[in-house]
């Protein structure tokens, strides 16, 4: 876990939508502090045989995706893996506590 964090600035007070809208975490009503990622604590991607992405990010129905928590809060204070989501459906993300949200990377 330590090592996706270090030099990591995302937060509660650094994380917005596309919209530059503060995202909603725990204290919010509602918590939506999911983050799709789909990958392990180092940020990497998983190798093994399991569906750790809704199949590719394809799938609103079977399986799962791993979920970080950009707000660092819920035991688990990883941002990019905390734990893997009830389902694929819109339904399953929200009841796990996000909302399909994306952590999206840019480069120059």
């Amino acid at each position: 876990m330590e090592l996706a964090q270090l030099g990591n600035n995302l937060h509660k007070k650094t994380a917005y939508n596309e919209k530059g809208e503060a995202l909603k975490g725990v204290g919010d009503t509602p918590n939506e502090h999911d983050i799709l990622t789909g990958s392990k604590p180092d940020g990497t991607a998983y190798t093994d045989a399991a569906d750790h992405t809704c199949k590719n990010y394809t799938s609103s129905g079977g399986g799962t995706v791993r979920v970080g928590h950009f707000d660092r809060t819920g035991g688990n204070v990883s941002w990019n893996s905390t734990h893997d989501s009830r389902g694929c459906s819109q339904e399953n993300l929200v009841a796990t506590g996000g909302a399909g949200y994306f952590y999206c990377f840019a480069a120059d």
